[in-house]
């Protein structure tokens, strides 16, 4: 039997799914919660979960297992040395320190482009280049690439989903001319089809952990995608809302929309175009707040049928990408009822109409009508935040087939597999 596994970083932790031939079964399901923030975790902290993952498998699935994917957060980054040792911090998916590098990217780029935000790849790559640590750098990577690099020891090796932000042609399959009259002294990864067989484990890899030595490790793609690729959304308009840490919305289109104005970019999935944006808002401002009892608990006090009169654009700092690209927007929480139901209804009200404020740019942008919203991550649970969304979205709301990143990641995996088989 031949079984597949998907990893998933996330921002709260890494997960990993074991599936059959048929998909349509999760032999096994495994956990790491970070326990720190996010911005404390280091490429350690990586490792380990990454390893540990692998060892909660039971043995007798490990030795079945013929392809492994991982997927990681969307611009998190890091330099590397020429034997794949990190040589500074990673920067991670929010950090916007690249907003110094701004000003002078908007003067080599095509307007509008992808990469002309503050978060994005090639803004941290630029803003590295500045640092003194750069020299010893000799590739840039990004958290997915390093990881699976760690399991098949080839370094510069990505995929197109992580590398859209670094300013990669997903349309031509190549970095464009821009992009390489920037001369930058260090090697940008080779980027490959979400999927494709990279090579096999490293021998001492398999041994350590009781995997088959033919086992491939396959390129990867970014949590958001995964999420989609596990949610059971297929047709143009059908579109996937994932309410983790931060809200990421996926609309699959006909049509390919970019607008680095508003954070609008598209990722390519086979013939379709997965559109887009990510905010800042999300779970991880409501857990600011509240403990996940207490969002149990008094959810089901609020009705969701009637409206809040709060209007606030909750975030946990200053800036936001989508649907307002602005770095220096500010969180606007206030005023705050002494009622807590008032104030998570509030909350919650607000951003669904953040949520629904992105599909209709989307919308407005080209891209298909919206037919279906499938949801994942946490919120996806949250009966009454439902009930909220569906009054602003104005469509049909359901939860993912599977909600977990890392069952769309062995989805890949599985692909990548059968490939390898050919």
């Amino acid at each position: 039997m031949n079984l597949y596994l998907g990893i998933d970083f996330g921002t709260s932790g890494a997960r990993g799914v074991v599936i059959d031939e048929e998909a349509s079964y999760i032999q096994a399901e495994v956990r790491y919660p970070f326990q720190d923030s996010p911005a404390a975790l280091t490429p350690e902290i990586w490792q380990e979960a990454l390893f540990v993952l692998v060892e909660q498998i039971p043995n007798q699935l490990r030795r079945e297992i013929k392809a492994i994917a991982i997927n990681g957060t969307s611009s998190t980054v890091l330099l590397v040395d020429a034997a794949g040792n990190p040589t500074d911090a990673p920067l991670l998916y929010n950090d916007a320190r690249g907003s110094l590098v701004l000003e002078h990217l908007r003067s080599i780029v095509p307007p509008n482009h992808t990469v002309l935000s503050a978060t994005s790849s090639l803004t941290k790559l630029l803003w590295m280049r500045q640092q003194p640590s750069f020299s010893e750098a000799t590739y840039f990577l990004h958290q997915a690439d390093w990881l699976a690099f760690l399991l098949h020891g080839q370094l510069g090796i990505s995929d197109y989903h992580n590398a859209l932000k670094l300013g990669y042609d997903v349309e031509k399959l190549k970095y464009p001319e821009w992009l390489e009259n920037l001369q930058i002294s260090i090697q940008l990864p080779k980027v490959l089809t979400p999927g494709t067989p990279i090579a096999e484990l490293r021998s001492e890899i398999a041994d350590k952990f009781g995997l088959r030595r033919d086992c491939l490790v396959c390129a990867g793609t970014t949590d958001s995608i995964a999420a989609f690729l596990a949610s059971g959304a297929k047709l143009p308009g059908e579109a996937v809302t994932s309410l983790g840490s931060t809200l990421v919305l996926k609309l699959l289109s006909r049509t390919r929309v970019e607008d680095a104005r508003y954070g609008i970019y598209s990722h390519r999935l086979g013939d379709l175009w997965l559109t887009g944006g990510a905010s800042n808002t999300g779970g991880a401002v409501l857990k600011q707040f509240f403990t996940n009892a207490e969002l149990e608990s008094l959810s089901r006090e609020i009705d969701g049928s009637k409206a809040s009169d709060l209007d606030y654009y909750p975030l946990l700092k200053v800036g936001d990408r989508f649907p307002i690209n602005d770095p220096n927007l500010p969180p606007r929480l206030s005023p705050r009822p002494d009622n807590p139901v008032e104030f998570l209804h509030g909350l919650l009200e607000s951003i669904a109409r953040i949520e629904a404020r992105g599909y209709e740019l989307l919308q407005q942008m080209g891209a298909d009508k919206l037919s279906r919203v499938y949801t994942a991550g946490g919120g996806a649970a949250n009966e009454t935040w439902t009930a909220i969304r569906v009054r602003h979205l104005q469509v049909s709301v359901v939860a993912s087939v599977y909600t977990e990143a890392a069952y769309g990641t062995a989805l890949l995996a599985m692909a990548g597999g059968r490939r390898g088989e050919e």
